[in-house]
Order: structure tokens, then C-alpha cells, then sequence
């Protein structure tokens, strides 16, 4: 099939990209580069042996998405184009709705006016809120805590309703839990623009000595060692995820949600102490205040995607650690360094 991929040269971008080229489609990015490299785009073109075409512009230019549909004549939309941080979000919740709820629902009317109506969108288990349940099944009540997760339900709800008035479109919803890692290649991975706010990355820039310490939000949680529990997923299993996904949703109408997981949690502790083991480097953290929100365990019930998917995320946490850090050792200030 011909894909769009929206925010194609991020982090998740990127992976899918290459997986969906080698999977045999042909792939067309689409991104305003806010939070993203060129670089990115040019490595994962050398990656899957052929340059990927490449639209610079932004989802609100309604003028754009039609050219763009009119050129590529796509049969699907897999949708990552969004901005992402919790943190940054409460503080500008107006620029992240506009972006992520704003820009999503020009796309669909795009998409619509094009006749192009199979859309994988990429959701995150912060729709869970605080869960109740763990593992979290597909359908665990929804709540969120922050505008950043709003902007997420709130396109879901946008996509369940868009199914309901009209049994045309195709649509595939995946809540990722906690991607890591990077491509073997160590030749893409995930770049965040200044301080990391997820844990892995950050403790990257640990061993690369961009950092003194990771800090450790709260250490007296009921688990094992204190530490918080997450469920870390290979970037390149959840990118073969959205693969499956969109061979799914080729042949059917309607919409389905599916949970992206290891269906297992690992500890702050047991991350740092991994990625120390790996690196070689020693990972000094301290350990701080809760903060505000945070559960003590979040894992996925990923048996709906490999039951209606045939998908299961097969990496170690140990091989997540390694390309991670491989990636990290090679591009210590990632991209366009």
C-alpha cells in the first residue's frame, strides 16, 4: 500500500517508516520538523535503500494535506504527528490542543475529501489515567490526569465517532506503553530536545556524561525495591505493531483498539542497574519526591493484539537496553551533532 506517515521523522516515525518499507509498502513522510531532524530522515532512507519522500509542512494547512493527498493518492494514514510532553502540556494546553486535537481533525477531513478513510493513530496508555487494573486490558475505564492524555482521549472519542457516522472508514487505534530503544544500527534512535522526560533517554545521557544523576521519583512504592513498574516496549516491536495493525484494518471497516506492550513491568531500579551492566558506565541516581499522579505498577494486557494481530513484543529488556546504548554511544549528542 502508499502510507502517509505524519510525524514520520520522530522517534516512532522513523522505526515504522523502515518497517512498513520493509514490509513491502511504499511510505510517504509528512512533518514540520518542530521536534525532529532531517538527519532522521536521511539515516532512515539510507536504511531502507531508497530515498523516502519527504513533505515539510504542518497538519493545520488545510491547502497542503490536499496537494499532499492529490500527489501520493495514499491508501492509509498512519498518524504519529502530535507534540507529546506531559509537563509541556500543562503549561500550554491551548498549543496542545491545537496541534494534536486541531490538526488531527483537519487531516480526517482531508483524508475524508480524498476518499482516503484507513487511519492507524497513535495513542498512549495515558488514556488509562490511574489504573485499577494491571495488567490493563483494552477496556479499562478512561480518565487522564494531564492535557497532553485529554488530547489523546479526546481524538479517540473524534475517531470512535467518525467510525459510528460512517461505516466506510478503517480505523486502528494503538495506546503504546513505554517505547525504548533504537534501530541495531545504532543509525536512528530517539533524540528528545533538551531534558528527557522519560527515563531511558535520560539515563543515556547519564553514561554519556550529559548528566550527573537520574533522579527517582519516590522509592517506597510497594514493589520489589521501591522503585515505580513499567512496561518498556523495543521500538521495533511496536513498529512491527502498527505493521500488523494496518494489515489488519486493510481488510475491514470499523474501529478496534489495541494495547502495544511487553505485557510485563521492570522497575526504575532494575532499568538503571541494567543499562549499567550494558554501558559499562556507572549510572549514579538519587532518589527524590513522588511526583504527582504517578501509579506504583503500569503494564499492558497485550493479548488483543496477539490474538487479533498475531503480534507480541518478542525483545529483552536487556536487548532494549543494548540498542539503546548503542545508539547513545554513537551519537552522544544525537542528531545533527
Amino acid at each position: 500500500m502508499r502510507i502517509v506517515v505524519t510525524g514520520g521523522a520522530g522517534y516512532l516515525g522513523t522505526h515504522t517508516s523502515l518497517s512498513l518499507i520493509a514490509a513491502g509498502h511504499e511510505v510517504t513522510v509528512v512533518d514540520n520538523f518542530s521536534n525532529a531532524s532531517r538527519d532522521a530522515v536521511r539515516r532512515t532512507s539510507d536504511l531502507a535503500g531508497s530515498d523516502i519522500p519527504v513533505v515539510e509542512g504542518d497538519l493545520l494547512d488545510r491547502h497542503l494535506l490536499e496537494e499532499i493527498f492529490a500527489e501520493t493518492r495514499p491508501d492509509a494514514v498512519v498518524h504519529f504527528a502530535g507534540l507529546k510532553s506531559v509537563g509541556e502540556s500543562n503549561a500550554q494546553p491551548l498549543r496542545y490542543m491545537t496541534n494534536n486535537v486541531s490538526g488531527t481533525l483537519q487531516l480526517l477531513d482531508a483524508m475524508d475529501a480524498a476518499s482516503v478513510r484507513r487511519i492507524i493513530f497513535s495513542s498512549s496508555a495515558t488514556v488509562y489515567g490511574v489504573t485499577e487494573t494491571v495488567p490493563t486490558p483494552e477496556d479499562h475505564p478512561l480518565s487522564v490526569t494531564n492535557p497532553y492524555g485529554r488530547t489523546k482521549l479526546m481524538t479517540e472519542d473524534i475517531l470512535r465517532d467518525l467510525a459510528a457516522s460512517d461505516p466506510r472508514w478503517s480505523i486502528g487505534i494503538l495506546r503504546y506503553f513505554n517505547p525504548v530503544g533504537a534501530h541495531p544500527s545504532a543509525q536512528i534512535g530517539e533524540d528528545p530536545r533538551g531534558v528527557p522526560n522519560n527515563l531511558v533517554p535520560f539515563v543515556g545521557q547519564v553514561a554519556v556524561g550529559r548528566h550527573e544523576a537520574v533522579s527517582v521519583f519516590g522509592g517506597d512504592y510497594p514493589t520489589p525495591d521501591g522503585t515505580g513498574v513499567r512496561d518498556y516496549l523495543h521500538v521495533m516491536d511496536l513498529a512491527e505493531g502498527h505493521v500488523a495493525a494496518l494489515d489488519r484494518i486493510a481488510s475491514r471497516t470499523g474501529v478496534d483498539v489495541w494495547n502495544l506492550g511487553t505485557g510485563r513491568g521492570y522497575s526504575v531500579l532494575e532499568v538503571i542497574r541494567m543499562y549499567a551492566e550494558v554501558s559499562g558506565r556507572p549510572i549514579p541516581y538519587r532518589i527524590v519526591e513522588r511526583r504527582p499522579g504517578d501509579v506504583a505498577v503500569s503494564y499492558a494486557d497485550a493479548s488483543k493484539a496477539a490474538r487479533d494481530l498475531g503480534w507480541r513484543a518478542v525483545r529483552s529488556l536487556r536487548e532494549m537496553i543494548e540498542d539503546h546504548w548503542h545508539w547513545q554511544d554513537a551519537n552522544p549528542n544525537g542528531y545533527d551533532a
